[in-house]
């Protein structure tokens, strides 16, 4: 497959997103998506952050299996995520649930500097590899713990998690700055609601449910924490 055939699907990828936004904009509240969104999602070359055997399939408005019981979530949810974060440049940015890298690599072309941590060791070295190829020079990988967030380069501007908890884990509302937001999944699994979280300049913390999601369950470790890039 050419580099015109991948770039012709990342095309209609963004034309179905734009789409779909119009037809359940009364659940996300808007019917259109930030245009630098869909630009870093045009940009973004998707088929390079999956197996190389589900690269036919990169651009479909679908999950996509990447190994270990994880998916590379659907444009639309990464679009929609990523809009309602509403990443800034100069903002750092914490994110929870690498994978291999593609949210990671949309944040880096809208944020400052995006600090992402997977649980997975095997996926996190993948990620680094094709972040590297995809000169996304101002992301930095580490292997933990998602609930624990990133301690040490706390605090954040925005928090963005890519799998779902019970409840919200306190670290990252600690974490967050003040008047800063947080995209998370939260619930049980049959029941999980996309939540978006408002931290004001006084402290005070808001909480709005955007719509019902399905994501992996976000997962604890006793593992050492180690920094990889």
């Amino acid at each position: 497959m050419s580099a015109e055939f991948f770039e012709d699907r990342r095309q209609q990828m963004v034309a179905a997103i734009e789409a779909y936004t119009s037809l359940v904009g009364d659940s996300i509240g808007k019917t259109s998506l930030d245009h630098r969104v869909l630009e870093a999602m045009a940009r973004v070359p998707r088929h390079e952050f999956v197996p190389v055997e589900a690269q036919p399939y990169a651009y479909a408005n679908t999950p996509v299996p990447i190994g270990f019981g994880k998916t590379i979530s659907q444009p639309f949810m990464v679009a929609v995520m990523t809009d309602l974060l509403d990443p800034r440049p100069g903002d750092a940015v914490l994110e929870i649930g690498t994978g291999l890298g593609y949210q990671a690599a949309i944040l880096a072309q809208l944020a400052g500097t995006v600090y992402s941590v997977e649980i997975v060791e095997e996926l996190a070295k993948q990620a680094i590899g094709r972040l590297k190829r995809q000169r996304a020079v101002n992301v930095e990988v580490r292997i933990d713990d998602g609930c624990l967030g990133w301690p040490e380069r706390a605090p954040f501007d925005k928090v963005m998690v890519t799998a779902a908890p019970d409840l919200i884990p306190p670290s990252l509302l600690n974490q967050l700055k003040s008047g800063g937001r947080m995209v998370i999944p939260v619930g049980l699994p049959d029941s999980q609601q996309l939540v978006l979280v408002e931290k004001a300049l006084n402290g005070r913390v808001t909480m709005k449910e955007i719509m019902p999601v399905r994501f992996s369950i976000l997962e604890g470790s006793d593992q050492p924490r180690s920094r990889l890039s």
